[in-house]
């Protein structure tokens, strides 16, 4: 058993883990810049860490100081949390490599789902039904990428295969663009990421975001813990998630989840991971794997009364699945709202003290924030500062909670975007059941 965990995170993750961690009775070290030595994860750690400035890329993303950091305080694994260093695979294998537990997948499993070109063709390769594109890099030959748009029918995206978040994409609606949108996405993907290939795939007009939820162990067990439905996105940033999603069957739950797990099988997943799917005309269309932990990963404990944390710490640990899947049985209905330091307005980041914080509470209402009194928001990393979360045996009920739940939460001396969320929260469209992917985009504009 794993007795003492790095948490090579920062915000609300670190603190999640950490709870995690002390519930299996496992101590904690906090890494943390010289921005968060203050922190509340940082002081509530068994030990903590100074890994270097401010600067991410000097703290949060060096390799070398936070493999160092396992090694003086005799940690057994590491976690890795949401964003900066979860999902490299470099990173994974030099924890591996320097006698430590990742806890989290294979480095080669990241590796492979960390290209878009690759994980498409091992998706399908599974069964997973995926995007009509290109099955491939697109390459200098015009005639055939013509083609190829062609077949697909416009309008096409064009995605960079190591883009994410939103960046390295560019919808394509007439064969006169087409080539010169490629070059410039093959250029922006360069600067970015390093790496200038691309691909094409078709662009659906109105699908929500489906993803599933599963948990594998390395003994070849894998489940699936259900979808959850994060349609309500701004630049591609989720805003507001729930589970289940709604106007999904039990029979394409099931289906679609069979499929996932099989998916696990085949490319021998390990830990805790997320399929996400755009969802149009009843249809699944998978887009990528996020092979770590997800930020909204609570509306799922809530629904099923697993601790997912928990769980990849035991998986890390060489335990098999606790779970089979005729143990996860979906109740009720959970609904996040991510609350941001920001303009709610202008969307522009709102870093500083805040001189007031007072959570909300009642039935049903869970925050996750690492967030205090007089806690300084630093202006250097993510704006978010926590997450709000109803549950309800309907998404009637849910909702209605989580809007009560928002206009008792208190955050003075910054800006924050829960007014924002009150305006979507009343939206009768949202109410009346799921909206699709752009809608948040659209109602901003209007």
């Amino acid at each position: 058993m794993i007795d003492k965990v790095v948490i090579a995170n920062r915000g609300e993750i670190a603190l999640r883990v950490q709870r995690a961690c002390r519930t299996l009775g496992i101590k904690t070290v906090a890494l943390h810049s010289e921005a968060d030595r203050d922190a509340k994860y940082v002081r509530l750690a068994d030990e903590s860490v100074c890994i270097g400035p401010a600067a991410a890329a000097k703290s949060y993303l060096n390799i070398p100081a936070v493999i160092s950091a396992a090694e003086v305080t005799d940690a057994v694994a590491i976690h890795p949390g949401y964003g900066f260093l979860s999902e490299n695979a470099d990173f994974a294998e030099r924890v591996e490599q320097s006698g430590f537990i990742f806890i989290g997948p294979r480095p080669e499993t990241i590796r492979l789902m960390g290209d878009k070109i690759s994980a498409i063709r091992a998706m399908k390769e599974a069964g997973v039904p995926c995007v009509p594109g290109s099955d491939g890099p697109l390459d200098n030959d015009e005639a055939r990428t013509l083609a190829i748009a062609r077949d697909i029918g416009y309008p096409v995206l064009i995605k960079a295969t190591g883009g994410g978040g939103g960046k390295g994409m560019r919808v394509v609606h007439s064969e006169g663009a087409l080539l010169s949108s490629i070059a410039l996405t093959r250029a922006e993907a360069k600067a970015a990421f390093n790496n200038d290939v691309v691909y094409m795939e078709k662009y659906l007009e109105k699908p929500r975001h489906v993803e599933f939820q599963v948990l594998a162990d390395e003994h070849g067990h894998a489940i699936h813990l259900g979808e959850r439905d994060c349609s309500l996105q701004r630049r591609h940033q989720k805003v507001i998630e729930e589970c289940p999603a709604p106007g999904v069957s039990s029979e394409m739950r099931e289906r679609m989840g069979a499929v996932c797990v099989e998916a696990c099988r085949r490319i021998g997943y390990r830990g805790a991971g997320t399929f996400e799917f755009l969802y149009e005309h009843g249809r699944f269309y998978f887009i990528e794997m996020n092979t770590r932990i997800q930020v909204e990963h609570p509306v799922t404990e809530l629904v099923t009364g697993v601790d997912l944390v928990q769980q990849q710490i035991l998986i890390a640990s060489g335990e098999p699945l606790r779970y089979r899947q005729e143990d996860i049985v979906m109740r009720g209905h959970a609904m996040e709202c991510r609350i941001n330091a920001e303009d709610p307005t202008s969307f522009m980041p709102s870093p500083g003290r805040i001189t007031q914080y007072h959570p909300p509470g009642g039935p049903g209402i869970r925050v996750d924030s690492h967030v205090y009194n007089n806690y300084v928001v630093p202006p250097f990393y993510d704006s978010m500062i926590g997450k709000v979360v109803a549950y309800g045996d309907s998404r009637a009920v849910a909702m209605a909670r989580l809007r009560i739940a928002l206009s008792e939460m208190v955050v003075d001396g910054i800006k924050t975007n829960i007014p924002l969320h009150h305006l979507l929260l009343n939206d009768a469209l949202f109410q009346a059941g799921p909206v699709d992917i752009h809608y948040l985009e659209e109602r901003l504009k209007a």
